[in-house]
């Protein structure tokens, strides 16, 4: 396997990070915010984000699995749930990738059932060229190409999540 290809440097990527940081700064204005980290791709993400959050914020996390190294099963699994009440609350998914958008679309479903106030997506990577149904996120960090890519919480079968930049897979 070739990661020698950078394809977003880890100071594109900081500046991402405040970018979103900002328009979800200016949509809240203050108000409070349950963050939901989408484990565990997100974390590294989640974590950079709320350290640039102005309004209270709520950190919880959820594990849902649908890939299998690169290929999605097309099976959205819970493995770990909020421990939060999201109802009547203003709530963020953020997710690390989005590509089909079938494990973030039925994710946004169910929450829905659970009432928030609002909820909406943030992304640090979108991958619209995969996309199979109407699913966009409200905060996109950066439009990738379709690539394989790791790196910035970003994996291969669990590896290279720790990589301060987003690498091409080849």
């Amino acid at each position: 396997m070739d990661l020698s290809e950078i394809m977003i440097p880890q100071d594109e990527i900081a500046s991402m990070v405040t970018r979103v940081a900002e328009e979800i700064n200016k949509d809240y204005k203050g108000e409070e915010l349950i963050v939901v980290g989408i484990l565990t791709g997100a974390f590294v993400f989640t974590a950079d984000l709320v350290r640039e959050l102005d309004m209270p914020v709520i950190v919880d996390f959820m594990q849902v699995k649908s890939y299998v190294g690169d290929k999605s099963t097309g099976t959205l699994t819970i493995k770990r749930d909020l421990s939060t009440d999201i109802k009547g609350k203003n709530v963020l998914i953020v997710e690390d990738i989005i590509d089909t958008g079938n494990t973030l679309k039925a994710l946004k479903e169910m929450l829905l059932q659970r009432e928030p106030k609002l909820l909406k997506i943030c992304t640090a990577f979108d991958k619209p060229s995969r996309r199979v149904n109407d699913l966009t996120p409200d905060y996109n960090g950066i439009t990738v190409p379709d690539e394989f890519i790791v790196g910035y919480g970003l994996d291969y079968d669990g590896a290279y999540r720790n990589l301060k930049e987003v690498r091409i897979v080849r």
